[in-house]
């Protein structure tokens, strides 16, 4: 099966998707942040991309995947401590970028790794819905050794 595949490469999704994630909320939310110049807009972006994974979930749960197949990451409490720094260093937007950045690079891996805590162990689900048929990449040829030397 295909969850499998997350058992084996498991510490290396959470830190690629734990870096991709943060520079998402960051990079959005600062850029948003610094050109409206309305404070609680990183906690709004996070709840937009919340809502977008759980209406992904749903998709993927419709097609008959199991409901764990996609997790939803933990955005908002990251999100509003971005806003906490953005609005406590109002005068001095570098320190925005920099605090903020530090405190949603720090906390976001943290809730998203009690997050995945939760989430069913993928090793039990690839043995409960194991794949029914095999990808076409993945059908064996049969050898053709020896075919003309019967």
């Amino acid at each position: 099966g295909d969850y499998i595949f997350y058992t084996d490469w498991a510490w290396t999704s959470f830190v690629v998707f734990s870096i991709s994630q943060s520079t998402m909320l960051v990079v959005g939310a600062i850029y948003y942040m610094l050109f409206t110049g309305v404070p609680g807009t990183a906690t709004y972006y996070a709840t937009i991309m919340t809502i977008y994974t759980w209406v992904v979930k749903g998709a993927w749960f419709a097609l008959g995947y199991p409901y764990d197949f996609v997790v939803v990451p933990v955005w908002i409490p990251s999100a509003m401590l971005l806003d906490l720094a953005y609005w406590a260093t109002r005068r001095n937007k570098h320190a925005a970028i920099l605090i903020g950045g530090v405190l949603v690079g720090m906390s976001l891996p943290l809730f998203n790794m009690i997050n995945l805590l939760l989430v069913a162990d993928p090793l039990e689900m690839a043995f409960k819905y194991p794949r029914p048929t095999l990808p076409p990449y993945m059908t064996p040829i049969e050898p053709q050794v020896g075919k003309f030397y019967n």
